[in-house]
């Protein structure tokens, strides 16, 4: 069974963390959602416990996540892909943390895959990816530009790289990364009893 670890953090936006840790599970992918905490965070929760908090989305929702982010319990070893939503503020914490931008190119490196979308497409320049193909949400497309061949398609794969543009697009996302991990057959299984509408990214 192919696994997947999701980073979630306070900030994140909601769509396109449930929506992909979703789509994933109807597939049949093993996910694990792990909490980055930020520094105002850490200091607010002191010591950790077993069970993180909730970490509050960019609309005030608030999720529970399955666990915290360890590095060690985080290695290519253990997880077939990592997902790195959006959300501005989520996305900083997370494309902003030393250990997180080392597995982004350990995962990359050991032929595992890295799904981004939004704003999340920051992990790619502050983890020092080559340039290469990719998108992301349009406020910090001047980010990425210099640095990356940059497309507007609602996804891009760039051999393991997979990148994405926001909520819109949370679904064609989940769906490509449903048809890498477990092929074209799984992806229209779990897509048919969606129900999209006729002649969209299904």
């Amino acid at each position: 069974m192919p696994s997947a670890l999701i980073f979630i953090a306070d900030g994140t936006e909601e769509m396109e963390f449930t929506i992909v840790y979703d789509t994933l599970v109807r597939a049949g992918v093993s996910c694990t959602s792990a909490f980055v905490s930020d520094d105002q965070r850490e200091g607010e929760l002191g010591s950790y416990e077993s069970n993180p908090p909730f970490a509050k989305g960019s609309r005030g929702i608030k999720i529970l996540p399955d666990t915290y982010f360890s590095p060690q319990a985080a290695t290519p070893d253990k997880y077939d892909l990592l997902v790195i939503p959006g959300g501005a503020k989520g996305a900083e914490t997370i494309s902003n943390n030393s250990p997180i931008q080392h597995l982004v190119r350990e995962y990359i490196q050991a032929g595992k895959y890295v799904g981004m979308i939004c704003a999340g497409s920051l992990a790619a320049l502050r983890s020092g990816l080559p340039k290469q193909p990719l998108t992301s949400h349009p406020s910090v497309r001047d980010q990425l530009k210099d640095n990356f061949e940059y497309s507007e398609d609602p996804v891009v794969v760039s051999g393991k790289l997979v990148t994405s543009r926001g909520p819109g697009t949370a679904f064609p996302f989940a769906l490509t990364l449903v048809e890498l991990l477990c092929g074209k057959q799984k992806r229209a299984e779990v897509a048919g009893p969606m129900i999209f509408p006729p002649g969209t990214f299904a």
